[in-house]
């Protein structure tokens, strides 16, 4: 009996992924992994930005350097990236490779670092702070940005395409 080789991709009966629901996903785990190497960031020194620095205007900047505010810090930082990572799969999913992620996460750290934040108290202006938080937090908000963008783009575009092809044995008849 000879056997014919059958050549199927894998994912040719996958179901397609609502956007919103994987990009919530994604942010999730985004301000989880993140968040928490801007804790460790913050407690081995590396950077003077409390991780609740969004919260500086509502909060008293005493209480954010307690472990309750760093916590509450933590809980912010998720939820950044679920509104991050729900804003690029709704509206830049289709963008390719991992240069359009890397570029998102410096926009947002130029726009909290650079416009916002020190409109409202949330960091101090960029002249005040020492390079060491500047570049690491910017290097931060590259591979957060790098992390949203990549994973969302490959399930949304053809980067599955790439991966190789299963070989399955049918009978010849």
């Amino acid at each position: 009996m000879k056997v014919k080789a059958k050549y199927r991709s894998k994912h040719k009966n996958r179901k397609t992924t609502r956007p919103w629901v994987f990009s919530l996903y994604i942010g999730l785990f985004a301000g989880i992994i993140w968040g928490a190497l801007k804790l460790l960031q913050f407690a081995m020194k590396y950077t003077d930005v409390v991780p609740g620095f969004m919260l500086e205007p509502f909060f008293r900047h005493d209480f954010l350097v307690t472990w309750q505010g760093i916590l509450l810090g933590y809980g912010s930082l998720i939820a950044l990236s679920l509104v991050a990572a729900l804003f690029y799969g709704l509206v830049l999913r289709k963008l390719k490779g991992p240069w359009p992620g890397l570029i998102y996460g410096l926009a947002w750290w130029g726009g909290l670092y650079l416009l916002i934040g020190p409109l409202t108290g949330m960091v101090p202006a960029i002249t005040q702070m020492d390079v060491n938080s500047l570049v690491t937090d910017m290097c931060l908000f590259a591979v957060w940005g790098l992390f949203i963008g990549y994973s969302i783009t490959f399930e949304f575009t053809d980067e599955r395409s790439r991966e190789p092809m299963v070989m399955k044995a049918e009978p010849v008849k």
